[in-house]
């Protein structure tokens, strides 16, 4: 894996992305890199579940996978999360992320 693979971790039928969430956020938006995780910034606050939900739906319409695909796996009260996605390989979300942090400036990978 390339310079995204911090971020991932591999697995069977599923990866492991590290995501860092700054709720209540202006906007829901994939914002960059933040301490080895994908930062995502979420309108919703950090109430009942409702910013790890929005993280769920934005990391899904996003990367180009069905909502029930994207499960929060671990970090429910942490900023720091791992949300655990099924029917990707490693490369493939590597090169969806890519292709995603390739337009906001300063994260250019390739």
């Amino acid at each position: 894996m390339g310079d995204l693979g911090r971020l991932i971790e591999p697995g069977i039928g599923s990866v492991v992305l590290h995501v860092h969430v700054q709720p209540r956020s202006g906007r829901d938006a994939i914002a960059g890199r933040h301490d080895g995780a994908l930062k995502v910034r979420v309108r919703a606050a950090p109430v009942d579940g409702a910013a790890n939900d929005a993280v769920g739906d934005l990391l899904a319409a996003r990367i180009g996978v069905p909502r029930r695909c994207v499960e929060l796996a671990s970090g429910a009260t942490s900023r720091k999360k791992r949300f655990r996605i099924d029917g990707l390989d490693a490369a493939t979300l590597e090169a969806r992320l890519v292709e995603l942090l390739d337009g906001i400036p300063g994260q250019r990978l390739g």
